[in-house]
Formats: structure tokens, sequence, C-alpha cells
């Protein structure tokens, strides 16, 4: 892929991408809900990517799939090794916008950054900002630690900023958006 592309291209076609980093947050929430049906997260991920034109495409889904993860990685490939996870998209957005206001002055509530954009000022933070410690915090290794004030000052720190298991229960917001799958695409509930 190019930098930071605009359309995707299936079978002839170009869709306009909704490139903004939201919306590519919002479909990784949606990709990891396991409440919400596998049909509907791809209705879901195609709407928020391609809009209604997306959605009236049905027989290039798998396509149009294809394509919007390869946007979301960046044509790279996902490697989803057993790395301990230490940040999460939506439990670390606080952490995440200071840490972006912090080291680039800007305040995510009031801009529009391209995904590819966002995802390298993420991967660029300095190790001072707060998420990059909160980060720290989370995959310290307590073996490396000797004296045993220290390492209970660590263990609870450790405790305070781990991440929370997350229920797999729809949110409202998430239930009216597929709800609205539903009846956009006319599919029948199972």
């Amino acid at each position: 892929m190019k930098n930071n592309p605009e359309y995707a291209e299936v079978k002839g076609k170009r869709y306009k991408i909704n490139t903004d980093f939201r919306v590519i947050l919002r479909c990784n929430s949606i990709a990891k809900d396991e409440s919400i049906g596998d049909y509907e997260r791809a209705l879901a991920i195609i709407y928020l990517l391609y809009g209604d034109e997306g959605l009236k495409d049905k027989e290039n889904f798998k396509e149009l799939l294809e394509v919007g993860f390869k946007f979301i990685s960046m044509g790279k490939e996902v490697d989803n090794d057993d790395d301990e996870v230490d940040m999460d998209f939506e439990q670390d957005f606080s952490l995440i916008k200071a840490s972006f206001m912090s080291d680039y002055g800007i305040d995510l509530n009031n801009t529009n950054i391209h995904w590819w954009d966002f995802y390298n000022y993420l991967n660029g933070l300095t190790d001072k900002c707060i998420l990059n410690r909160v980060r720290e915090i989370r995959t310290y290794d307590l073996s490396e630690v000797s004296d045993e004030k220290d390492k209970k000052k660590l263990m609870k720190a450790k405790k305070t900023y781990a991440l929370k298991e997350k229920e797999n229960k729809p949110s409202k917001k998430q239930q009216e958006s597929v709800d609205k799958f539903y009846k956009l695409t006319g599919i029948k509930r199972r």
C-alpha cells in the first residue's frame, strides 16, 4: 500500500475509506467483541470503513474485509505472538490523549488524524509520556527487583495499572450499531 491511502480498490471499483483514527479504534473494538457474531462484526467493520457504499456491495464483503484489514495493519504482517499485552486502546485512551498532548501538542479531541499517522505517532511517543511509563510498569519483571520495599511498591503499581478483563456484553451504543446494520442490510437475525 502507498503512504496514507484514502481509497481501497476491489475488483476495479474504488471505495473511499474512512481513515480517521477513531474509526479504526472502533473497528478494533468491534473485532475483539465476542458478544457480537462474526457476520455482524464483519458488517460493522465494512460499514465503518466504507459506509453505505460498502454495505451495498454484498458480493464483495470478503474482499472489502481483506483490503480493510490490510489498511488497518498498514500492509504489514500481523504478529499474533504471545507477547505480554501492555496496552489497550479503549482502556488506555485517556493516557494516549495525555501522551499525544505532552509529546506532540496534539489534542486528539479536536483533530482528525489519518490512522497511519496516528499509529506512527503512537509508536514514536517518548519514554517520558504517561502511556509509556504505565506500559513499562505493566511489563516490569519483578524478579529483577531485589529490595522487598521496592518490590512491594512495584507490585502495587502493577495492580493499580493492570489492564482490566472485559465483559463480553455489548454496550448500548454497540447494540444500536448492530441493530442498524441488520436494518440497513435487511438480514434476518439468527
